[in-house]
């Protein structure tokens, strides 16, 4: 068994936008940061899937900007050519048009890339499953499923609430009653993704993305049309909540053919292939009233992520941020 005895200020659980720009954060203001994720790559539901010449973003499909700090954030972004604007709104099965005046941003090339610029210069170990948390004299000590460990003075969770708690748990640590009926009361919506290659373009109507198509569908999006996959047609669909929490354990050609079949009338092309995906925490469908939540016993330890800032990516981002500030400023 192995330890990593580096010092280091605050380990970030999670490699998705809130625990990255947190990370960001806290290493501008001269913390020893170190960041862990479960995942192959960095981005959480910002996903991004390349199959053969086809691309794919997975999890988020784009984001709007309603806050000040937000939208600063954003203009950068957009300055260095990061994202840029994909339209104003997306058809329902009855053609009309969501009319709230956002722009409705997209990454580029592709949704992932925005997390894989964050996470550069920052030590980001992934493909690293934490199997518990314990607290050990005033700080965290982390293992890893490999027995691994890892210490720090200050711990940030980002992951979904019930992740945390099972962590936590794991690690023998009970936190305050108020500490843990708020994290059990944030809830998830699941969803189940289907990534269907096309021979050819598909019928989903401009910019490339439709609203509630089916009963079963909450979500299409045509990846060429976006922008993200020039060389290749795919469309990905999201199932909606309903849906995604009845079948989510059902088998995979099931659940295939019940997504292909109310998409049947956008595809307009022949499917060359089909790749299923499930998200057990996908979107938040209740949040902590606060943008994070900061205990002190058995150690520091703050909680953030989307369970938080709200079930859109800038509700995570500014988590993220407002945790690290926490954190600054509880030092």
């Amino acid at each position: 068994m192995a330890e990593d005895r580096a010092e280091t200020t605050c380990i970030v659980v999670g490699a998705g936008i809130a625990g990255l720009l947190a990370a960001r954060k806290l290493k501008e203001h001269g913390y020893s940061v170190k960041v862990i994720d479960k995942g192959k790559k960095v981005g959480g539901r910002m996903a991004t899937r390349h199959i053969g010449s086809t691309v794919f973003d997975v999890g988020a499909q784009y984001f709007t900007v309603r806050d000040d700090h937000f939208a600063m954030l954003i203009n950068a972004w957009r300055n260095n050519g990061y994202v840029e604007e994909w339209g104003r709104g997306f058809e329902s099965a009855d053609h009309r048009v969501s009319a709230d005046g956002h722009p409705r941003y997209r990454v580029t090339p592709y949704m992932r890339a925005l997390p894989e610029r964050l996470a550069e210069n920052l030590d980001v170990q992934c493909a690293t499953k934490i199997a518990a948390v314990a607290a050990e004299n005033g700080g965290w000590k982390l293992e890893d499923a490999n027995g691994n460990l890892y210490s720090a003075q200050t711990l940030l969770m980002t992951a979904p609430a019930p992740q945390s708690l099972a962590l936590l748990k794991a690690g023998d640590v009970t936190l305050n009653e108020a500490a843990s009926n708020a994290l059990e009361a944030i809830e998830y919506d699941p969803c189940i993704a289907l990534l269907v290659e096309l021979d050819g373009p598909s019928a989903l109507p401009e910019p490339g993305g439709i609203r509630t198509p089916s009963d079963t569908i909450l979500w299409m999006a045509d990846n060429h049309a976006k922008g993200i996959s020039p060389e290749g047609y795919g469309v990905t669909i999201h199932g909606c909540p309903e849906f995604s929490r009845d079948y989510y354990d059902a088998d995979d050609a099931y659940l295939e053919k019940m997504l292909l079949g109310g998409a049947y009338e956008y595809l307009n092309a022949d499917v060359l292939g089909t790749h299923l995906h499930r998200w057990r925490y996908s979107q938040t469908a209740r949040c902590h009233p606060e943008l994070y939540m900061a205990v002190d016993a058995p150690a520091p330890l703050v909680f953030a992520g989307d369970g938080f800032g709200g079930p859109r990516v800038e509700g995570a981002a500014l988590s993220g941020l407002a945790a690290a500030e926490a954190i600054i400023h509880r030092a």
